[in-house]
């Protein structure tokens, strides 16, 4: 499993882009993650799956609350990766309103999951391999900071847990 200290995975993830720009069209957009945290604070949550209880209902609300907290102490970006494909990801950014705030990442082959050592195998649930729930703050690729939760819990990922850390 990854530990404070090691640098992210050079894997690719995938976000939803609702507007064509120069060079990007509307659709999932693939990105390195080594190359996107290069140079910033950015925090990394992820969680088991898109539109689930404890996600839906705790999980994501508590970062988009504490979006603007974040940012405040210096976080240039807030990732939130699950494995589900890009265009589940958008869509429940949309119902969850995480636009200007929360980046809705895939993972939707559990690729980043794995190199994390971080997946999990929910398919006696109907799930396939998911993500453990977990927070991190990576400053400039490397993990400063790396909270996981134990099966079934929610009390280290959470934005609080994070903003603790930051402050």
């Amino acid at each position: 499993m990854i530990k404070v200290g090691d640098t992210l995975p050079d894997v690719r993830l995938f976000e939803f882009i609702d507007e064509a720009t120069e060079g990007c069209a509307v659709g999932p957009s693939a990105f390195s993650v080594r190359k996107r945290a290069a140079g910033k604070r950015v925090v990394i949550f992820g969680l088991p799956g898109a539109f689930t209880p404890t996600c839906s209902a705790r999980h994501l609300p508590g970062y988009i609350d504490a979006a603007a907290d974040l940012f405040a102490v210096g976080v240039d970006e807030i990732w939130c990766v699950s494995v589900n494909d890009a265009f589940v990801m958008n869509a429940w950014g949309r119902q969850q309103a995480t636009a200007g705030k929360i980046k809705m990442i895939a993972d939707g082959s559990a690729h980043f999951s794995h190199a994390l050592g971080l997946e999990q195998d929910l398919t006696a649930r109907g799930m396939g391999i998911r993500s453990h729930r977990y927070a991190m703050v990576v400053d400039d690729g490397v993990v400063a900071t790396l909270n996981v939760e134990a099966p079934g819990e929610f009390q280290v990922s959470d934005a609080e847990s994070i903003m603790a850390v930051l402050r």
